[in-house]
């Protein structure tokens, strides 16, 4: 099968998305399809042998008109899509989205008659472009890791002012999502959480969306025995993301003996974000250690492995890899009974603890068990490694989306006959 991969970010720092696209294109060059990446800045680092189509862009958001193009180039603003990026970023749009679909969108025709791509499959992209490439006779597959419209409710449980809520209202690309998502050949997700969430927020009746679970690299996230367990709980993820739950974490931690440590790993937090905002709160002073900087995967995974629990407070997550490589380097996890981490956990309580969401005398009760009982604590760590290596591997993904790319390509073909 001959397949090209969307991704309008492409980076693994850059997110779950970066992860997502690599993994799956890699596993599907070793199982001999023939998979072509199409990615936006940062740029992905492909295994060997697999084709990138760079769709650049001008990166506009969030910098200044002085910095935003290069000063060697001052035509470039003159770009129909630069220059649209430009102006909608300076009222708070994020349009990378866009812009990238209508990019490929333009190029399309041409790759399509050097390539004659089979499907194509989006990475929660959703752009408008996409429905102008479904119109050339390629059938578009999106995969929908969660709905965006959960992290603006995230973001409205902190952000009170009637204006920062309008802000980030413009941010999400609600509109252009809820619009293209019902319109290409198929929709699928990464967890049964997810695809409630999709209905409720999309109208795409369940039966109608498929469900493939993300994977985890078990060869590269394992336990590392050298490594000492000098940090008690460990938080590794974007701090400033609303849903992470952050707020009820540093709650439940100040709840604890003063004795009792946290280590977060966020390569992006802002001097005046929620973690110094929470440790003020708190009284945490001393108590935070911060991995403020980006790591390479073997120093994650090494992260990983100098904590003895893992805390996954989210809100929502549609898969949570947090969880899963916590799991994999064969940690406990603590993790609130929310979205897709019942199912990514467990819910009989031998991988992992499962406390009800915004609940910090639950979460701290759990800490402070899960602690006081280390050989328990291995123990689940153990059972959660052999639950990932059973039912989330990279190679169990790539094929499960193979069977939906079939299976549409299948359809369209019969459509084509009766036409």
């Amino acid at each position: 099968m001959r397949i090209a991969l969307l991704t309008y970010r492409g980076n693994m720092f850059c997110g779950g998305q970066g992860i997502y696209a690599a993994y799956l294109a890699r596993e599907w060059k070793k199982a001999g399809h023939d998979v072509h990446v199409f990615a936006g800045p940062p740029l992905p680092e492909l295994a060997p042998g697999i084709p990138l189509h760079a769709i650049p862009n001008d990166n506009v958001f969030g910098r200044s008109l002085e910095t935003a193009f290069d000063p060697r180039d001052p035509w470039s603003i003159l770009k129909p899509l630069s220059l649209w990026e430009l102006g909608v970023s300076r009222f708070g749009v994020f349009p990378e989205m866009q812009t990238f679909g209508f990019r490929l969108m333009r190029r399309f025709p041409e790759l399509q008659r050097k390539y004659r791509f089979d499907v194509v499959f989006d990475n929660q992209c959703l752009s408008w472009g996409l429905l102008g490439i479904q119109k050339m006779g390629v059938p578009v597959v999106s995969v929908i890791h969660h709905p965006l419209h959960i992290d603006r409710e995230a973001d409205f449980t902190i952000e009170r002012s009637l204006k920062r809520r309008i802000s980030r209202t413009l941010y999400f690309p609600l509109f252009m999502q809820q619009t293209v998502a019902p319109r290409l050949a198929k929709i699928v997700t990464v967890s049964e959480a997810s695809r409630e969430a999709i209905e409720r927020y999309f109208r795409i009746p369940q039966k109608d969306v498929s469900v493939v679970y993300n994977g985890t690299d078990t060869e590269i996230f394992r336990p590392l025995p050298h490594v000492a367990k000098e940090a008690d709980l460990l938080f590794v993820g974007r701090t400033e993301d609303r849903k992470k739950g952050i707020g009820t974490m540093f709650e439940a931690l100040s709840m604890l003996p003063p004795h009792v440590k946290l280590k977060i790993v966020d390569g992006r937090i802002p001097s005046h974000g929620l973690v110094p905002r929470f440790t003020r709160q708190y009284g945490l002073e001393g108590r935070i250690e911060i991995v403020d900087r980006m790591l390479t995967v073997p120093e994650l995974v090494e992260q990983y492995s100098t904590a003895k629990v893992a805390i996954v407070p989210s809100f929502f997550e549609g898969f949570g890899f947090p969880a899963s490589e916590a799991m994999a380097c064969g940690l406990s996890v603590i993790a609130n009974d929310a979205g897709a981490l019942p199912e990514v956990v467990g819910t009989d309580g031998r991988s992992g603890r499962l406390v009800p969401r915004r609940n910090a005398r639950a979460l701290a009760d759990a800490m402070w068990e899960c602690l006081r009982d280390p050989a328990e604590t291995e123990r689940m760590g153990r059972a959660a490694r052999a639950r990932v290596e059973r039912l989330f591997q990279w190679d169990q993904a790539a094929a499960g989306l193979v069977d939906v790319f079939e299976e549409v390509i299948r359809a369209a073909h019969g459509r084509s006959r009766a036409a």
